[in-house]
């Protein structure tokens, strides 16, 4: 029988790592040659300009108008699609068998969003974390739990 292959991409909103396990006993590698990076600002740099005014009922008080849009969340949103469509891609080229998301709470509800109903099935297991600091050797210890390694 054919060793099932486990992709895990382990992600925060700004950075991505997709690692492999081919089987039990054979370990973690890359499943692809770079990592995946945002670039992301601070909400701060994305509006440097003032607010707008608005001027309030017959006082004559003027409000500041504050952005309705967190860009800094926005971005992180695009962020957990683009990681969606590169894993759908993935899986439609039978790249992988099983999935596992490893990813902080936020992160986590963002990519189950953007994935599409096809990779639902494929996903064997889910981790509330952010591993993205770690190197690939130190991943095992955090995963025994969630992947036969």
């Amino acid at each position: 029988m054919k060793a099932r292959k486990t992709w895990i991409l382990v992600a925060d909103g700004a950075r991505a790592r997709i690692v492999q396990c081919d089987g039990p006993g054979k370990g973690l590698a890359l499943a692809m040659s770079h990592d995946f990076a945002a670039s992301h600002a601070p909400t701060r740099d994305f509006g440097t300009d003032k607010p707008g005014r608005s001027q309030g009922g017959g006082v004559g008080a003027h409000h500041a108008v504050e952005p309705k849009v967190d860009w800094h969340t926005y971005e992180k949103h695009l962020f957990a699609a683009e990681m969606a469509k590169t894993l759908e891609q993935a899986h439609s080229h039978r790249a992988f068998d099983d999935l596992v998301l490893v990813a902080p709470p936020k992160t986590l509800g963002d990519l189950r969003k953007a994935l599409d109903g096809k990779l639902e099935g494929s996903i064997t297991a889910e981790l509330g974390k952010d591993l993205t600091h770690l190197t690939i050797h130190e991943l095992g210890d955090h995963l025994e739990d969630v992947v036969r390694l």
